[in-house]
């Protein structure tokens, strides 16, 4: 074997282990990174978009309050967020989890309150909201059902029943000054002379 044969050799020699030494940094570089608590992504959310129309002509209501209530299986409210709708009458979010139960609830000025619950399975969902006037409380003892409130909006004052006006009560005359007449007395109380008698005449 030849020196050069043998050099050769040692080349190769060195170059497999110098290779081999490097092979757990390549693989390392490769590996994923570890952490140094257990990362949990977070969930995938949803595209929601809710329209606010008027019930009876079906405009949007521009600045109507859209509050959104993230419900757990438990019946427990995780949080809520508001948001204003546009001059369009929608009210847009992406942060609700997908899958989650949300209750969806909707102010607006002259309208009644809406509120229903949605299960948020897809991932983009369009809710339509078409809002009406104020209807009649319900009761026990009469329907009224679809029929109109009857009281005004905003706060509402007590009803007092009607006293009379002060002007118009009837002012009594004065008492008269004059003093009431005398009564007068018994004749046995009188102070008056008794009557004389005619004196008998003289004998002729």
């Amino acid at each position: 074997m030849t020196s050069r044969t043998i050099r050769s050799a040692i080349k190769l020699a060195a170059a497999s282990g110098l290779a081999l030494s490097l092979m757990p940094f390549v693989l390392a570089q490769d590996a994923p990174k570890s952490r140094g608590r257990k990362y949990k992504p977070p969930p995938e959310t949803s595209h929601i978009e809710v329209l606010v129309t008027k019930g009876y002509n079906h405009k949007p209501i521009p600045n109507a309050a859209v509050i959104f209530h993230e419900i757990r299986e438990d019946g427990k409210d995780l949080g809520n967020l508001e948001v204003k709708t546009d001059p369009d009458g929608k009210a847009i979010i992406d942060v609700i989890p997908t899958g989650s139960n949300l209750r969806v609830q909707v102010l607006a000025n002259g309208f009644a309150t809406y509120a229903e619950d949605f299960l948020i399975s897809e991932s983009s969902r369009q809710i339509p909201v078409e809002m009406l006037r104020p209807r009649e409380q319900i009761s026990t003892y009469v329907d009224n059902s679809g029929k109109a409130s009857t009281a005004k909006a905003g706060v509402q004052e007590p009803v007092r029943p009607k006293t009379a006006d002060p002007k118009s009560k009837s002012v009594p005359a004065p008492a008269s000054t004059t003093p009431p007449p005398p009564t007068p007395l018994p004749p046995s109380e009188q102070n008056t002379p008794a009557p004389v008698s005619n004196p008998p005449a003289p004998p002729q």
